[in-house]
């Protein structure tokens, strides 16, 4: 029997839990401080997607040369162009709310919710250089949708979906709301008009995500059996189905205003702007069956947020998203906050809005964080900023490994070598240490810091079972 690959085996079975975790805190920079009409853009609603040139890109409802709204891009370090101001109606789109989208021809694509021919909103299509075109322009109700408040989501067939706020043949001149289909050369065609309460949802401001299993899911912001909102199923082909109707304050959420998201689990995960035990909104979570979950309820100032926004799953596995209020900052009620949530339904605040000089405050309510490549989060507040003019922000949002997952999963012989491996984060820095006692001495590093861009990291010990018994760890640094 090979003794000395036991005592090894021993030695990694003892260590499972031995990681440090370095500077562990949440680092907030204001990227970009919008300065209004007419030379820059005024009150970003919408969140950023970011672009396959590593660029992040987004829209202002306001502000530009004709003060109708904006597109912008910036990179992560702050670089900040604006590449658009939208013109006036009827030639042109006006006051884009929700995100954009980048097609697969490497355009991006958006809608105003005002604007167009028939004053009802468009959607339109922008270069990454910022020449833009309007392919569609929404007639409102009886026939069409009316006001797109949120953005697209490219299907899986190559086609945009999406919602509108009104439009459609129930609810009268202004409508309850559509979901429809446009393709990429411009041709539209409704999937469902909403009817209203009880038996159905009305104004769909939120937008759609398609699931896993091809359908599209949403939520609607008000109707259903309680007229507190709803969130439903629709098919690429335009079957229906409701899935579940708040019940409102104090036993449920009300008013579901951010998109939804679908964990890794396959369930979707998403928030209230109004409702639950405090009436400050609430964290849901929903099976594509319609089993339903109330996760958390939000206690708003200022020890918590107050309104959330949408969600988005980080790739530690926990949802981060922002509320519209609440939190610490220098705001009457608070200027908001950004939160991590797990997916049972335990809420951290890691930063609030208005703690430095200059913070952005109040994150539109549809508008939420999305994850860059380099592991950080980016996001935009409505108001707030530089100069005192209180036209929003772009963030930036550092925020280190969640403390459950920093647990050392595997430690494997390979010949000489010892291979140690970590579930990591993106953008955090690992670095595998060593000594031979868990009692004294230092810890030496076995070799050159690891930035990662997360998912599962090996760090290999060449020649450390040739070597003496040791103990590792891993020093993170976010």
């Amino acid at each position: 029997m090979n003794t000395r690959a036991l005592k090894a085996l021993a030695v990694s079975l003892g260590l499972c839990a031995n990681v440090a975790n370095v500077g562990a805190q949440v680092t907030e920079t204001n990227l970009h401080s919008f300065a209004g009409p007419s030379a820059d853009g005024d009150n970003p609603f919408a969140g950023l997607v970011q672009g396959s040139d590593g660029n992040f890109y987004g829209t202002t409802q306001y502000g530009g040369a004709t003060t109708n709204g904006t597109v912008f891009r910036i990179s992560s370090s702050g670089s900040y162009s604006l590449l658009y101001s939208f013109g006036s109606p009827p030639n042109d789109g006006a006051n884009p709310v929700g995100p954009l989208v980048q097609g697969t021809d490497g355009n991006f694509y958006g809608t105003t919710i005002n604007g167009g021919t028939n004053y009802s909103g468009t959607v339109f299509r922008i270069t990454p250089g910022g020449s833009e075109t309007i392919f569609y322009t929404f007639h409102g109700s009886p026939s069409d949708g009316f006001g797109p408040y949120a953005g697209l989501v490219l299907g899986s067939d190559g086609n945009f979906y999406g919602t509108t706020g009104g439009g459609g043949m129930y609810g009268g001149a202004i409508g309850f709301g559509t979901v429809f289909r446009i393709t990429p050369g411009g041709s539209e065609m409704l999937l469902w008009q909403f009817g209203g309460s009880p038996n159905d949802g009305r104004y769909a401001w939120p937008g759609l995500v398609q699931g896993t299993d091809g359908n599209f899911y949403g939520t609607t912001t008000y109707g259903g059996t309680n007229n507190a909102g709803t969130v439903f199923q629709i098919s690429p082909g335009g079957n229906y189905t409701n899935l579940y109707s708040f019940l409102g304050p104090p036993s449920d959420g009300a008013n579901p205003y951010g998109s939804l998201a679908q964990g890794t689990d396959g369930n979707f995960y998403g928030t209230t702007i109004n409702g639950g035990t405090n009436n400050a909104g609430t964290v849901f979570r929903i099976s594509p069956g319609g089993s339903y979950t109330l996760l958390y309820n939000f206690a708003g100032y200022p020890t918590d947020g107050a309104g959330p926004a949408g969600l988005v799953q980080g790739s530690d596995g926990n949802f981060y998203g922002m509320s519209n209020g609440g939190g610490s900052g220098g705001c009457s009620g608070g200027c908001g906050t950004v939160f991590r949530i797990t997916p049972g339904g335990s809420e951290t605040v890691l930063y609030s809005l208005g703690s430095q000089p200059n913070d952005g405050n109040g994150p539109y309510q549809a508008a939420g964080l999305v994850q860059g490549s380099d592991g950080n989060f980016y996001g935009t507040t409505a108001y707030g900023g530089a100069g005192g003019g209180g036209s929003g922000t772009v963030f930036k949002l550092i925020v280190p490994l969640n403390p459950p997952a920093n647990q050392i999963s595997a430690i494997q012989v390979a010949g000489t070598n010892v291979l140690v491996t970590i579930p990591s984060v993106a953008s955090e820095t690992y670095r595998l240490q060593y000594r031979t006692s868990l009692t004294t001495g230092a810890w030496s590093n076995v070799e050159s810091q690891v930035t990662t861009i997360g998912g599962s990291l090996t760090v290999t010990n060449f020649g450390g079972f040739s070597q003496s018994q040791q103990f590792y760890r891993f020093a993170i640094t976010p």
